[in-house]
């Protein structure tokens, strides 16, 4: 077993020696990667910095010649990533453990967010206990506070470094295969508001012999669903929560970016889409909703997030969208309209209710949608069992005709 450390050796050798030591006390080899720039390493790596430069096309003696921080901290951080994905692919790496300040955090976490799902990886960082979304990505990046500054050793910086670095080996010496399922898998897109949906279709489906795996719509979730599908890990897609591009439209906190909704029509595999949560918008606090917003129907969902209502302009335009989207798919392809409601708060009686808007949604996209787009409309509201059971029954009736091969 081999537990990769990506260091900077010019300024953090005495800590990263530390890490290497408490590892190989326990039973695993080590493997240093130095990515520091400025300065000679502590001690002699297993992958010298001017290989990590090699490895982004560049060279140690251009960023020391050119002393510019950032470029050097991006290319460095490039370089890992090759290095580490080719000790990954060569079977020479079973773990990744970072540690550092911000320099080596955003380095390490790079080399990290290029390995698959499942690979462990531990970053000990003095960013941790900030806005750690820049070096998670959609990634399974684990991150621990450093608590003090990770400048020399003393009772709190070795306890923190070796509760991360034994934390690795136990998570690396894990044998558990959990990838091993030869099921079909089906990835699901949920919010809280289309929770009871999505636990229907979700049992629904795994007593049908499908494994799946549940998203949540807040950004990342949105980003990793894409992201799988286009890495050829999920096999079908149920969107039934789309309501991340309501947020990326109208300005909100939780969007996926662009491109969501597109990897499944890229690669051809069957989905079944709705409109669930396309009522909404999320922002933060009440007090930090924009002025612009104030008038619309609104809800403090939780002390940290409040939703305001899309009116009926943005949902024609969210209409034309989605059905762009999917009238690109290549693959069998369903969209499921619940006309009833969109969300558990936009029901009649519910804070968000507005048919007006909801029927512009409704209208765009059945003008917008072309014929190899199967139409699936009820007139019930997201959550109701009926609806969930006919989604999850048309992606079913799609993966039983196309006889996917099982994710890998």
């Amino acid at each position: 077993m081999a537990i990769v450390i990506v260091g900077t050796l010019d300024t953090k050798g005495e800590e990263v020696a530390f890490a290497r030591e408490v590892i190989e006390d326990h039973g695993a080899d080590t493997h240093i990667v130095d990515a520091g720039v400025l300065g000679e390493p502590g001690f002699d790596p297993d992958t010298p910095a001017d290989e990590v430069a090699a490895a982004a096309g560049t060279t140690l003696e251009r960023h020391r010649e050119e002393r510019d921080r950032g470029k050097a901290i991006e290319a460095m951080g490039e370089g890992a990533a090759a290095v580490v994905t080719d000790l990954y692919e060569g079977g020479s790496l079973d773990g990744v453990l970072g540690l550092g300040g911000s320099g080596n955090t955003s380095i390490a976490t790079a080399a990290m967010r290029a390995l698959p799902v499942g690979v462990p990886k531990m970053m000990v960082s003095t960013m941790a206990s900030g806005d750690t979304e820049p070096y998670v990505g959609i990634s399974d990046v684990t991150m621990m506070y450093s608590v003090g500054d990770i400048e020399g050793l003393n009772q709190i910086t070795r306890t923190v470094i070796s509760n991360a670095a034994l934390g690795l080996v136990g998570m690396a010496t894990n044998n558990v295969d959990a990838a091993a399922d030869d099921r079909p898998t089906v990835g699901i897109s949920m919010f809280g508001v289309t929770t009871p949906c999505v636990k229907t279709a979700r049992e629904y489906l795994e007593e049908q012999g499908y494994e799946t795996v549940v998203f949540h719509a807040t950004g990342s979730g949105g980003r990793a669903m894409e992201h799988l599908v286009a890495e050829g890990v999920i096999d079908g897609v149920l969107d039934v929560t789309t309501s991340e591009l309501a947020d990326e439209l109208v300005g909100g906190i939780l969007s996926a970016g662009p491109d969501r909704l597109s990897a499944a029509a890229e690669a051809g595999i069957p989905q079944v889409v709705s409109v669930g949560a396309l009522d909404l918008v999320n922002f933060g606090p009440e007090e930090t909703v924009p002025e612009e917003f104030r008038d619309r129907p609104l809800h403090v969902h939780n002390p940290h997030v409040t939703v305001v209502r899309t009116n009926a302009d943005e949902s024609a335009e969210l209409g034309a969208t989605v059905a762009e989207k999917l009238n690109a798919a290549t693959g069998p392809t369903a969209l499921a309209l619940p006309t009833a409601g969109l969300s558990m708060l936009g029901v009649d009686g519910e804070p968000l209710h507005d048919p007006d808007a909801d029927e512009a949604l409704f209208d765009a996209l059945r003008t917008s949608i072309d014929g190899d787009v199967d139409l699936v409309e009820m007139d019930t509201h997201v959550n109701d069992g009926e609806f969930a059971l006919a989604m999850a029954q048309k992606l079913d009736e799609y993966m039983s005709d196309d006889e996917p091969e099982p994710a890998v």
